[in-house]
């Protein structure tokens, strides 16, 4: 089934000829909405849900994801014009990249308040469960009469139960519980992982010499977090700033112990979390999306 592939496909040509063929084109197209950030599974930019409500839903679904492995997100946005909320939400999850790479076992409650519109997107891999039938149905005879009634938590809430509840019948290979996110793995390995550098750009530096063994440093300092994160642009940050804090030391003729508190300058005897990324961060895990879902409105 074709489906939202062809809108994909069409999307980019559609907006060429737009900006070709119309005076104020180039205008429409920079009054898209932006797709926000994704930090949290929930995010509201409406102020539709109370501090409350939102940390209950994102704990429930941050309890399914670890448990299943699958990633169910939930956006609720004034609006998306001038885009319709097919294209919006095609938007949406290509940027974010729900669900895991291999499985694509992602998911997008997309809430557009003031059009009184709503949609689930749905990773490939769970278009199997979460077809376009049932995505109608959690729509139409779960979300919307209790958004009618003017309980749009309630709604959310019991949106996202059905959509767990249908996700939770699909096979699928199941989460690495072995430890959390690459993030949290460097984070809770942060201590060690400074202990380890630091000890080696003092033997480092002494046998090559303070700029290649502040470079070897930052070699040894970036492969330790690829094999902890698999995140090669942060490991390539973390070769960067041990390279650098290793020219420094070698510079103010550090190197012992005694001289420097706290590892050496890199940061006091904190364990450096906030230099990486706070723990339990959320992020997308690669997936892509090919159309499926549905769309409502109440």
């Amino acid at each position: 089934m074709i489906r939202y592939s062809a809108l994909r496909l069409a999307a980019p040509v559609a907006a060429l000829l737009l900006l070709v063929t119309l005076p104020g084109g180039w205008a429409l197209a920079q009054a898209l909405r932006p797709i926000p950030p994704l930090e949290t599974r929930v995010t509201d930019l409406t102020g539709t849900l109370t501090p409350g409500q939102q940390a209950q839903l994102e704990s429930r679904l941050a309890e399914f994801e670890s448990r299943k492995g699958a990633q169910i997100a939930v956006l609720i946005v004034p609006s998306t014009q001038p885009e319709e909320i097919e294209q919006y939400s095609i938007r949406v999850v290509d940027a974010w990249r729900l669900g895991r790479a291999k499985p694509d076992d992602g998911a997008l409650l997309l809430i557009a308040k003031d059009d009184r519109s709503m949609r689930v997107e749905v990773g490939r891999g769970l278009e199997g469960a979460l077809t376009d039938l049932v995505s109608k149905r959690i729509i139409a005879d779960t979300i919307t009469p209790l958004f009618r009634q003017g309980d749009f938590a309630g709604g959310i809430t019991a949106g996202v139960e059905q959509m767990i509840r249908v996700v939770d019948g699909e096979p699928l290979p199941p989460p690495d519980q072995r430890w959390g996110s690459g993030s949290e793995r460097l984070a809770d390995m942060l201590p060690f992982l400074l202990g380890v550098i630091f000890m080696g750009s003092v033997l480092l530096r002494a046998i090559l010499g303070r700029v290649l063994g502040a470079a070897a440093t930052g070699g040894v300092a970036g492969l330790l977090a690829w094999w902890l994160t698999r995140l090669l642009g942060l490991a390539a940050g973390v070769g960067m700033l041990a390279f650098i804090a290793s020219l420094l030391l070698g510079y103010r003729g550090g190197g012992r112990w005694a001289s420097h508190a706290g590892y050496g300058g890199w940061g006091g005897g904190g364990s450096g979390r906030g230099s990486f990324g706070h723990r339990g961060g959320f992020g997308g895990g690669g997936g892509s999306f090919g159309g499926g879902g549905a769309s409502g409105r109440w």
